[in-house]
């Protein structure tokens, strides 16, 4: 079973796939339906979201990405200034546009947050109804924002974003090493999978463009300052970490692993104020993998085109293999499944840029996440700053151990992937709902808000 790197790594705002990106899309894909059915549009809608998609929701910005998605706004190309206020700024009498073309009635008391409600198929459960004349009920549809802006529809039979067709298929870390023969990397076995969908030319632009995304909001993080929104009072420190490393650059001290944490800064305080971000595979854990990429590219001869795909390629393969068999969802499994998933993602991808067999590949994808195991996610004020943004600057030096450790072994270990997988996995379904993006235990009630 093979993710797409086009749907692992997919261009959209911050600051959660999962309580952002996901509900957005869900919106959209709700309007899209309505107005297929109902050309002229409802009369109004409603929203209610449930459990962690409520409990978090206002620090994450989902009732204005909800909305943003009903007025037909699309996470991956719409302005993310755009998004923010759709809901809470939304101006009291005024019609909303639905699907931006049906002027429809619209109040924000129209959005309902029960955190309390307990929906059994998923914690991020939100609900959209539209109605007619009279009240009349046009649509009533139940999504479920599973993690990494992947949205499932109740009663749809879901369709995988696999592309799994006409290549050997795997479905366990142990299955895809077993295809890794003659020379074949898992790289190669996920180029495999891609192209059973799209040409090759088509896939190495399409990798590029995500890299190039990437860089983009390392870059933007870098360059900017000023205080995150929310609340907390939180700084901008990408910047100022910069500037003190080039002063340290220039004086010849060693500062490699300095750029790293400073680059995963740099995208997640971009994604905490809510700019264009690449999911990887969430929006809480999105600075690990491209900064451990641009660590790779800056500090590592050779660093080519070729291997950022196959970089992203290896890191694609070991989250097929954590989705299809655990989650990557906060709000499932905690901080584990999602700051733990990316490290491991970085860590594989890593170690097969620096010359690792598959089966170091392996090891190194098993070392990162093993260390994450238990890791809650307690996000203070349900905002993703603390400890989300440092969380993803230790978690790229994690994986960097990872590779190397890998790197420096043989392959052969004995903890393997997939029980480390398969632990994660119990892990979540053991912890409790405070520790699993809910922000009423851990580091959410323990911290004073200012």
């Amino acid at each position: 079973m093979y993710v797409s790197a086009f749907d692992l790594f997919s261009i959209g705002i911050g600051p959660s796939s999962s309580h952002t990106v996901g509900p957005m899309r869900a919106g959209c894909d709700f309007a899209r339906r309505v107005l297929a059915q109902h050309p002229g549009g409802p009369r109004r809608v409603e929203v209610v979201l449930y459990g962690s998609l409520a409990a978090t929701g206002l620090g994450h910005g989902t009732p204005d990405a909800v909305v943003a998605g009903l007025a037909g706004l699309d996470p991956e190309t719409c302005d993310p200034a755009s998004v923010r206020g759709a809901w809470s700024g939304h101006p009291a009498g005024s019609p909303l546009l639905f699907g931006g073309v049906a002027p429809v009635a619209f109040d924000s008391s129209d959005v309902v947050l029960d955190p309390f409600t307990r929906q059994p198929a998923h914690p991020n459960t939100l609900v959209i109804r539209a109605f007619g004349s009279r009240e009349a009920l046009l649509a009533d549809e139940t999504y479920l924002s599973v993690g990494g802006g992947f949205i499932q529809r109740v009663g749809e039979v879901v369709e995988s974003p696999v592309v799994a067709d006409g290549m050997p298929s795997f479905r366990t870390a142990a299955e895809l090493l077993s295809l890794c023969v003659d020379g074949l990397s898992i790289a190669d076995v996920a180029r495999a999978g891609e192209l059973t969908a799209r040409d090759a030319d088509a896939v190495d632009a399409g990798l590029d463009a995500i890299w190039t995304a990437m860089r983009d909001c390392v870059e933007a993080g870098l360059d900017a300052e000023g205080v995150l929104p929310g609340g907390l009072g939180v700084p901008r420190r990408a910047r100022s970490m910069r500037d003190s490393i080039l002063r340290a650059e220039a004086a010849g001290q060693p500062v490699t692993s300095d750029w790293l944490q400073a680059f995963a800064l740099a995208v997640n305080e971009e994604n905490a104020g809510g700019g264009r971000v690449v999911t990887a595979p969430t929006n809480g854990a999105a600075g690990i993998l491209p900064a451990v990429l641009m660590y790779y590219s800056r500090f590592v001869p050779g660093a080519d085109a070729a291997a950022v795909r196959t970089y992203l390629l290896t890191a694609a393969a070991i989250g097929s293999l954590i989705k299809a068999n655990a989650s990557i969802s906060g709000a499932e499994g905690g901080c584990q499944a999602e700051v733990g998933s990316a490290c491991a993602m970085a860590a594989a991808g890593l170690c097969a840029v620096l010359g690792g067999t598959p089966q170091q590949v392996e090891n190194a994808a098993e070392i990162a996440m093993e260390h994450h195991l238990g890791l809650t996610c307690d996000p203070i004020a349900g905002l993703v700053q603390i400890p989300c943004i440092e969380r993803n600057a230790v978690a790229a030096s994690t994986a960097v151990t990872a590779a190397r450790l890998a790197l420096h072994g043989d392959g052969s270990h004995v903890v393997s992937l997939d029980a480390v997988i398969e632990t994660m996995r119990q892990t979540g379904a053991d912890m409790s709902d405070k520790y699993k993006e809910t922000s009423r235990g851990g580091l959410a009630v323990n911290v004073v808000e200012c």
